[in-house]
């Protein structure tokens, strides 16, 4: 068996309550909210903003044996530079104030999670943060083309509010078939076991993430006509 197929198995649980989060299962079903979104689109600037930051830290802690992923490091570093500002476009997009999130701090959970990256590449194993890049970007496949149709039909909100969920939701299904092949390279059982760990670990607390946000209080005049945008953002 290869370590991908032995990695999906051993997390296929802790994905199984990842998405059984009540927000992700009414957001699939058109249960949503803008203050809702707007709390997301929040807590992904908070964590995506560190993506770069968490590839570089990775790719400096690397021991001699995995040398040979700092090419690959690179490429994901050259690739995700600049989504937090995508998020911030979403939140303008939604009439949201994306300043106000740049400079504002995450939720406990955001910020325990990204913690909790620092610490497994610190102190653990620097490879241990591909268990986040499998939860991370094996939910965007699964989920974000879906929640972005889902959320913004009942909202009325343009395209232009959804550039990193339709981003990340195609550009991930790339992503994902590269990433199966390199942990297919990773050869160590020490390596594959902390990767399997954090994995588990960061669908709880991503899964906490979602937990934290608050439930769609859906009400008529909320979020239906383009024109009362503002007001269900304060609401």
């Amino acid at each position: 068996m290869s370590f991908h197929t032995r990695l999906l198995e051993q997390t296929h649980a802790a994905r199984r309550g990842l998405l059984a989060t009540p927000i992700i299962q009414g957001a699939l079903h058109g249960r949503v909210s803008l203050p809702s979104y707007l709390a997301f689109l929040k807590e992904a600037y908070h964590h995506v903003r560190h993506t770069v930051p968490l590839l570089q830290a990775t790719k400096a802690a690397l021991q001699g044996r995995n040398a040979w992923l700092r090419g690959p490091l690179d490429e994901y570093i050259g690739e995700e530079a600049g989504h937090d500002e995508w998020i911030l476009d979403d939140i303008r997009a939604c009439g949201g104030d994306a300043e106000a999130v740049r400079h504002g701090r995450p939720g406990h959970a955001t910020e325990v999670m990204v913690a909790y990256a620092y610490d497994t590449i610190a102190r653990v194993n620097p490879l241990g943060f591909f268990g986040m890049v499998h939860v991370l970007e094996g939910t965007s496949v699964s989920l974000a083309l879906m929640a972005a149709d889902a959320i913004q039909k009942p909202l009325a909100l343009p395209d232009a509010a959804f550039s990193y969920l339709r981003s990340h939701g195609t550009l991930d299904r790339e992503h994902v078939a590269h990433f199966a092949l390199l942990m297919d390279q990773v050869a160590d059982p020490r390596d594959q076991d902390a990767i399997v760990h954090a994995a588990r670990a960061f669908f709880q607390l991503y899964g906490d993430v979602f937990r934290s946000l608050p439930l769609p209080a859906l009400r008529a005049d909320m979020g239906v006509r383009p024109g009362r945008r503002n007001e269900a953002a304060q609401a």
